[in-house]
């Protein structure tokens, strides 16, 4: 099945660090030249992703451990006090990030949805929805061809139809945010400023908002249509 590869600059260490009281509950950003970081809340503890350069990894390993929580605690100040709960890199996970898809998704028998259709940047934190959505839209699809036992490849090729925009469209928002953002910030040495439309977004109430609802919600959300099957 024929891959269509879209680059991918970055990979991701993730990580945990504990939450404190002070430091709120809202996920963060922290952004330098060289370095971007994200902490996301998660009850006790802040998830951590730590944006590094493709296949940066073995590079950074080899610096050593303190090194690598010397970067993390000059880029994400408020983390400096804690970085020691980091005990070794047996602590950090490393994603390779990919973003491709397939260019058909489908064959006599087969279906492939979510990830095994389409690989996401992790920009937007979007490819769990876009899969969830995938399987709600193969399930109106396609439970009358299964309860008939009568799947043929134009059922199959109607989930692509329906699913392959949207997920062209996100990817395309991804590889473009990689290329002309986050790329340049992992690459730059000297001062580096959020792109003028981030910063427009955040300054406008109205706005502010859209980015989030368009991904949490997708550009073609998908709804329950199939009947519950009896017991």
């Amino acid at each position: 099945m024929k891959v269509k590869d879209l680059g991918a600059p970055l990979d991701v260490f993730w990580f945990r660090l504990p939450h404190q009281p002070a430091d709120g509950v809202e996920t963060g950003g922290f952004v330098d030249a060289g370095g971007l970081l994200v902490s996301i809340y998660r009850g006790s503890y802040w998830q951590c992703a730590h944006v590094i350069p493709k296949g940066g990894a073995d590079a950074i390993r080899a610096a050593g451990l303190p090194t690598w929580r010397a970067s993390v605690a000059k880029l994400a100040p408020m983390f400096a006090n804690r970085m020691e709960h980091v005990a070794s890199f047996d602590d950090v996970k490393l994603l390779s990030v990919q973003v491709d898809r397939l260019e058909r998704w489908y064959r006599d028998g087969l279906l492939c949805i979510g990830d095994a259709a389409h690989a996401m940047s992790p920009v937007g934190g979007v490819g769990v929805n876009l899969a969830v959505a995938d399987a709600v839209a193969a399930a109106n699809l396609l439970w009358r061809p299964l309860a008939n036992s009568e799947v043929s490849e134009a059922d199959l090729a109607r989930v692509q139809k329906r699913r392959a925009w949207p997920t062209w469209a996100i990817q395309s928002f991804q590889v473009f945010a990689q290329n002309n953002f986050i790329a340049p910030t992992l690459n730059a040495r000297g001062q580096v400023r959020a792109p003028w439309i981030m910063r427009h977004l955040q300054s406008i109430p109205v706005l502010r908002d859209l980015p989030a609802n368009l991904f949490a919600m997708g550009l073609r959300p998908e709804h329950i249509q199939s009947p519950d099957a009896p017991v």
